[in-house]
């Protein structure tokens, strides 16, 4: 496990510095708006539903609108697993450019994530992977076929608690992802993106919580020698329902 987080850890790291290399780099400022609804079905099982709104800053546009659901189990305190479905509205990966058009995907998703404590941290290993369909368009609009492509997801999350009182908690998360493609139209951009993100969450009770974060997406485009570098704010609202649950 230890030298399979290296090879990913030094995939990064060399791909970060070829893209630091070239100077066809676009930064972009963004805010990412998302509402996370867990519904508890039993002691093992739930399903787990968000929508999230992604936006420009500067010029404010719009990038992105995503709702994903998944059904979500828990074998045991070490394991979880998931499975669901994702479809992303991408209205333009640019804020100057502003087409009549917006570009669907639909997006199966697997995921297992390992859960470790210790001391006083979480640490969450997971691995997902997904199968993009992404519409084909041209300038002038959507045409009538879809790319295929696997991506490969990596992030290793640490979670704390750094104030609780009562059924109240104040938490901090820091994680490192990385993505990377497979497919016959992505021959270029193997390596997709690297995100890194922290946050502070707090939380009124167990089943509402607020988090506020910041994210450092660095992206390769299908030409290969594109980059964006995005710096993200986002927000999250986290609810759970509450109920009563069989065991």
């Amino acid at each position: 496990m230890k030298f399979f987080k290296f090879i990913l850890f030094f995939t990064f790291l060399s791909q970060f510095s070829l893209a630091q290399s070239k100077k066809n780099i676009e930064n972009q400022t963004l805010t990412w708006i998302r509402y996370y609804n867990i519904l508890p079905l039993t002691e093992k099982w739930s399903i787990h539903t968000e929508f999230d709104n992604r936006s420009f800053i500067n010029p404010v546009h719009e990038n992105v609108f995503v709702f994903r659901t998944q059904g979500r189990y828990r074998t045991n305190k070490l394991v979880d697993l998931g499975s669901g479905f994702a479809y992303f509205n991408v209205n333009t990966q640019t804020p100057d450019t502003d087409p009549e058009f917006s570009v669907p995907e639909y997006r199966g998703q697997q995921d297992m994530t390992l859960i470790n404590d210790i001391a006083k941290i979480t640490f969450h290993n997971r691995f997902q992977l997904e199968e993009r369909f992404i519409q084909k368009a041209d300038k002038s609009g959507l045409l009538n076929d879809f790319s295929f492509s696997f991506r490969f997801r990596y992030r290793l999350q640490s979670t704390f608690t750094l104030w609780e009182k009562e059924k109240q908690s104040l938490k901090g998360t820091i994680s490192d992802e990385i993505l990377l493609n497979y497919g016959k139209d992505n021959k270029r951009n193997t390596f997709d993106q690297n995100r890194i993100y922290a946050a502070l969450r707090y939380h009124f009770n167990p089943n509402v919580g607020l988090e506020l974060g910041y994210l450092k997406n660095f992206q390769r485009r299908a030409s290969g020698v594109d980059f964006y570098n995005r710096d993200i704010i986002r927000f999250t609202v986290y609810h759970r329902i509450n109920r009563k649950i069989k065991s």
